[in-house]
């Protein structure tokens, strides 16, 4: 009994942990049910940071309509950066041209080569008609680079070439922003949470181990040393169990932990405890207690959230009330009623819950977003990008690339909150987005044209000539099985949606996607990089078999 009852404790905890919660102690069911404004929250922490944003001038000849057909700027000594990008002021205004940045890493004389910015970035955004599409802060914007810690930068901005008429302009207003991270939240070590990295080279569905079931132990795909400014999402090998106390979770360690001395299995509910619930005390009385408890603070308390066992996941998503949005999207959308996990969970395909690095695990500074959540409907569709920011970088330092992007979406470009509902680093880490609970369904700004009713993974990265590594391609996997599958949706199988406009699809036109689908199937571009969106199929076949089908 008192197994069954730790069990279901440290099964509820989770999920309680993935939600937002309300400012006072209601009952469960308001915990759940309805996701307040974040006003309601207690403040976040103080998190470093910093934005330096420069004037771009004449380099070269002006072009035949009045504006330079070059602009950058020479060499400078500037304050400590790690990702730079360009913006400009009309967001509907393309740049047609190259972006290219050099720069010197801190305390050096070494200068990078000449690397190139990805300038095409407005299709991953908000929806044209929805009102952080229609936002006056918007500016238009090159997708960020991750350079790494540097102190000196070079620029240049040259206008394609133009035919008889010669170049066109490049837009007015340009600006380079050079994005400071700062610091992580800071490590504690009273706690050793272990999130699951991999090889690629892992176990997959199907090769005799359960997916999901925590029994296999994979190792770490890379053991990057500790940096000195970057804050880890713990790195090991196992799932391990929810902590009963949510302030016990309480940890964002700034280099990687050691593994835990002993393999922990996935937070799992014991057949006997769900075969007789009256030995445990009833689900709602342990809600209403863990609401009660430190309710404010929960989702600054949980850096982390643990991987739970297949039949863990299913008999949480029985349990959650239906989802009512209370900042409901603009549009048909708005009148549609809401599809939950409660819904789905008549059907048990639904794969285990991932371990995921939360917001807080990260460092989101919550003070610089949207004070309030937008939701769209339901997820019928999962959108794949890369995120176009290089592969210059450790696992150790992917919370500082996170920081640095979350910055550029919301204090450079304009964005209400970083634009895609989760990442993934290259050891399959798989990080928060988009603030408003992970098992929510949160309206991202990442596909433009079909935000409604879908969900966006960035892999961190540039996949076009790069292959994916195989740990990235099997977080994509092990999330979608999850999140797909809370809303009955199978990894395999194809869905319709209908766009908010674009250049691929007009507004209104109604389109079948596979429910993984790559950001280039909705919207004319590069994007995830022809190499990611070759493992797709892979990714798939290998959801649909951590869903059980």
């Amino acid at each position: 009994m008192r197994a069954s009852l730790a069990s279901s404790i440290a099964v509820t905890c989770a999920a309680v942990l993935a939600l937002p919660v309300s400012s006072a102690a209601p009952a469960a069911a308001e915990v759940l049910v309805q996701p307040p404004a974040v006003s309601a929250l207690p403040p976040a922490p103080d998190l470093p940071g910093s934005t330096q944003s420069l004037p771009l001038g004449p380099l070269g000849p002006s072009s035949r309509a009045g504006g330079s057909g070059e602009q950058g700027l020479p060499r400078r000594d500037v304050k400590p950066f790690s990702l730079v990008g360009v913006v400009w002021d009309d967001p509907r205004a393309p740049l047609h041209g190259t972006v290219q940045v050099r720069t010197r890493a801190t305390g050096t004389d070494t200068w990078s080569e000449w690397q190139d910015v990805e300038t095409h970035n407005d299709e991953h955004g908000a929806d044209p008609d929805s009102a952080e599409g229609t936002s006056r802060a918007l500016r238009g914007s090159t997708a960020p680079l991750w350079v790494g810690d540097s102190d000196g930068v070079e620029i240049r901005v040259r206008a394609e070439a133009g035919g008889t008429g010669g170049a066109p302009p490049l837009p007015a207003g340009l600006r380079l922003e050079l994005v400071d991270p700062g610091e992580g939240p800071e490590a504690q070590t009273d706690t050793e949470p272990v999130l699951e990295t991999e090889l690629g080279t892992g176990t997959e569905p199907g090769t005799g181990t359960e997916p999901g079931t925590g029994t296999e132990v994979e190792q770490v795909a890379e053991a990057a040393p500790p940096q000195t400014r970057t804050a880890t999402a713990p790195a090991g090998a196992t799932a391990a169990v929810a902590p009963a106390d949510a302030t016990s979770a309480a940890v964002a360690p700034e280099a990687p932990l050691p593994p835990a001395p002993t393999p922990a299995p996935a937070a799992t509910v014991p057949a006997a405890a769900l075969a007789a619930p009256p030995a445990a005390p009833p689900l709602s009385g342990l809600l209403a207690g863990l609401g009660a408890i430190n309710s404010q603070l929960t989702p600054y308390a949980a850096p982390w959230l643990p991987a739970l066992s297949k039949e863990a996941t299913e008999a949480i998503a029985s349990y959650l009330p239906p989802f009512l949005p209370r900042t409901p999207a603009s549009g048909a959308e708005a009148q549609e009623p809401a599809k939950t996990p409660v819904q789905a969970a008549a059907a048990p395909y639904i794969g285990p819950r991932p371990a995921i690095v939360t917001r807080k695990g990260w460092g989101a500074d919550e003070s610089i977003r949207e004070k309030t959540f937008v939701y769209t409907n339901t997820i019928k569709a999962a959108f794949v990008h890369h995120s176009a920011t290089g592969n210059n970088y450790t696992c150790a330092q992917a919370p500082s690339v996170l920081r640095s992007i979350y910055r550029y979406h919301v204090l450079s470009s304009g964005w209400r909150d970083f634009g895609y509902n989760f990442a993934i680093d290259k050891c399959g880490n798989i990080y928060e987005g988009r603030a408003g609970g992970v098992d929510k369904p949160v309206l991202g700004a990442h596909t433009l044209g079909f935000n409604t009713s879908t969900m966006g993974i960035a892999v961190l990265g540039t996949f076009s000539t790069t292959a994916p590594p195989a740990a990235s391609v099997t977080a994509v996997a092990r999330l979608t099985a999850w999140k797909l599958g809370l809303h009955g949706i199978n990894p395999k199988g194809s869905v319709t949606l209908t766009s908010g406009g674009g250049n691929l699809y007009a507004k209104g036109t109604k389109v079948k996607f596979n429910a993984i689908a790559g950001h280039r199937d909705g919207f004319a571009t590069d994007c995830p990089g022809s190499l990611l969106y070759g493992k797709l199929g892979t990714a798939r076949t290998s959801a649909a078999s951590y869903q059980g089908r």
